[in-house]
């Protein structure tokens, strides 16, 4: 199994042939302290919390311990989580060092119970939705709902929302087709070992 220091792109599968479709558990998860995004088989949620930038140190972990264990719970056993990767315009954002914690610990989490991740950039998220890599969270919100039907109160669950879509693309079982210039957005996301992932 690659590790997610192994830097190579895999090129995305090809579409599935006809026959039997593999059931594939996949979950996408938008990582923040305020509202971290989930999707998984059984629909998408998001995991409000609220912090001061006076907390004490025991308060921003256990903060940071209660969006972990509520998204591990959320989450359960899946054979691929899909996790946005950081977002490096916002590092000058209040708050970035602890949300790169929380990234690092959650993504942890999944190593440590030996689910196989998939870093996808925020720009390959937003042109897998658009077809743009630079669209702004209400366009890929906008997109979301159009494509999947689904009714999503909030970005973050729509990030989710993509995020899980990719995985599935990616293992040859899209939820819906998606235009080959959105679908081109695969190849810049940093995937496990696919045998890793279809062998679960």
């Amino acid at each position: 199994m690659s590790t997610l220091f192994d830097l190579t792109r895999e090129a995305p599968a090809a579409p599935a042939a006809a026959g039997p479709r593999p059931r594939y558990r996949v979950a996408g998860l938008d990582i923040s302290l305020t509202g971290t995004g989930v999707a998984t088989l059984g629909g998408t949620t998001c995991i409000r919390t609220k912090g001061r930038r006076a907390d004490s140190i025991p308060n921003r972990r256990a903060r940071q311990k209660h969006i972990i264990n509520t998204a591990l719970t959320e989450i359960g056993t899946v054979d691929l989580a899909c996790v946005e990767g950081p977002s490096h315009a916002s590092m000058a954002q209040a708050g970035h060092h602890d949300l790169s914690g929380l990234w690092w610990c959650l993504v942890g989490a999944l190593v440590d119970r030996d689910i196989p991740v998939a870093v996808i950039p925020p720009m390959s998220r937003a042109k897998y939705a658009t077809g743009k890599g630079n669209s702004r969270k209400a366009a890929v919100l906008d997109a979301a709902q159009k494509r999947y039907g689904a009714i999503l109160p909030n970005d973050n669950e729509a990030d989710a929302l993509i995020l899980r879509a990719m995985g599935l693309d990616w293992l040859g079982v899209p939820l819906t087709e998606v235009p080959d210039g959105h679908r081109a957005a695969l190849a810049g996301v940093q995937w496990p070992d696919r045998e890793a992932v279809a062998s679960r």
